[in-house]
């Protein structure tokens, strides 16, 4: 992604429960074609999201948010 530092990922997430919540991360790496490595602003850690459960996904510049976020 160009520019990472200055953005962060808004997005609808569903687990692989089926639980849908509303994620902001800052992406770190992608990890093959499927899912990417990120740290989630929601639960202040990293995680690994797949791609095909990410909905709603947007770009948000990064200053506009503040850590850590309301799940």
């Amino acid at each position: 992604m160009h520019d990472c530092d200055n953005y962060v990922i808004e997005m609808d997430y569903v687990d692989a429960e089926g639980n849908q919540t509303h994620r902001i991360v800052s992406p770190i790496r992608f990890m093959g074609s499927y899912r990417f490595l990120g740290l989630c602003l929601c639960r202040e850690a990293p995680r690994q999201f797949q791609l095909s459960r990410c909905k709603n996904v947007r770009l948000t510049p990064a200053a506009d948010v503040l850590m850590p976020v309301a799940m």
